[in-house]
């Protein structure tokens, strides 16, 4: 491990933590994850915190809502990822102010992983959410901390499990219920994949002040090319029903939260196309799969197949 950078990750017990956290690990950094007294009792968290002490990760007993323990643990290190969830995205501003109180942090990569929060075309719930998100880049920036945006798209253990159909534990095998007319590109990233990706770039130079987006080819479809490709797997004809726009936007209106929410985002992917509809510039990002060919990231095609 000499040389290689110390890794902080915070939220590290969550859905996509967990992944970042063993993925730190697997790649030979000295691997901390900061966790609360609570959590680390929690019989629920329990497989998940021996899984990380078992591949050699640091426990550092803290939150960050204390600023004692949060300081203490970004001394540690070199980089500081957050993976925090929905409801701990504005505290995040408490990490800012921690690392440019260290004053020895080279990197800082925001719990992001979804879409570009700068380039969507967003409606409520969602568009509240991305506007904290947004605002904790533009902290980041005005504070001159180093730093890596993840856009990661969609997680394919989210969408590709039932296609997004409420209540379904499995894809739908005769009718689906489809977003949109179906055409946008939206890109879905299987959660392994991911890390592997988040820690290539953590401390890499060429990612440094860069958006990082995952982007790999194979995993670039529409939600008509899905169903098609599903279709064929097994052989059957889905009956299909589209939920256009204005539709969406009263279903978004009508319905409780989290529903609201997850149709929300449903409009930027499905209705707005906001994983595809923008070109990635040298001036603000790089692409995923082709700064790093020799990540063997697992398709659509090869996702769905596990579900035949």
């Amino acid at each position: 491990m000499a040389g290689r950078s110390k890794i902080l990750v915070i939220g590290g017990t969550g859905y996509i933590g967990k992944y970042i956290v063993e993925a730190s690990a697997k790649a030979g950094h000295p691997t901390f994850a900061l966790v609360r007294e609570s959590t680390a009792s929690n019989p629920e968290k329990s497989q998940v915190i021996e899984s990380f002490k078992s591949s050699g990760v640091t426990l550092l007993y803290g939150d960050i809502c204390h600023h004692e323990s949060l300081l203490k643990a970004i001394k540690q290190v070199d980089i500081v990822i957050s993976t925090v969830g929905s409801e701990q995205i504005a505290d995040q501003a408490k990490i800012i102010a921690a690392i440019k109180e260290a004053g020895n942090i080279k990197r800082f990569l925001p719990s992001e992983f979804g879409l570009d929060v700068d380039r969507v075309h967003a409606v409520e719930p969602a568009a509240s959410f991305f506007g904290l998100k947004s605002n904790i880049r533009r902290s980041i920036e005005a504070e001159g901390v180093p730093y890596t945006f993840i856009v990661s798209n969609g997680f394919a253990g989210y969408f590709l499990p039932n296609f997004g159909q409420a209540g379904a534990t499995a894809p739908p095998r005769e009718k689906v219920e489809i977003i949109g007319d179906g055409n946008p590109k939206a890109i879905y990233v299987k959660e392994e994949d991911i890390a592997t990706y988040t820690i290539k770039a953590a401390d890499d130079p060429t990612t440094l002040n860069k958006i990082l987006y995952l982007r790999p080819p194979a995993n670039i479809l529409s939600f008509n090319e899905i169903v098609s490709l599903w279709e064929k797997k097994i052989g059957k004809t889905l009956k299909k029903i589209y939920l256009l726009e204005d539709q969406v936007l009263e279903k978004i209106q009508e319905s409780p939260f989290p529903l609201n929410f997850f149709l929300s985002i449903g409009y930027s992917v499905f209705v707005k196309g906001d994983d595809t509809n923008f070109e990635i510039e040298a001036s603000f990002g790089v692409e995923a799969s082709e700064l790093y060919p020799e990540v063997k990231c697992t398709s659509v095609d090869e996702y769905l197949h596990l579900f035949v």
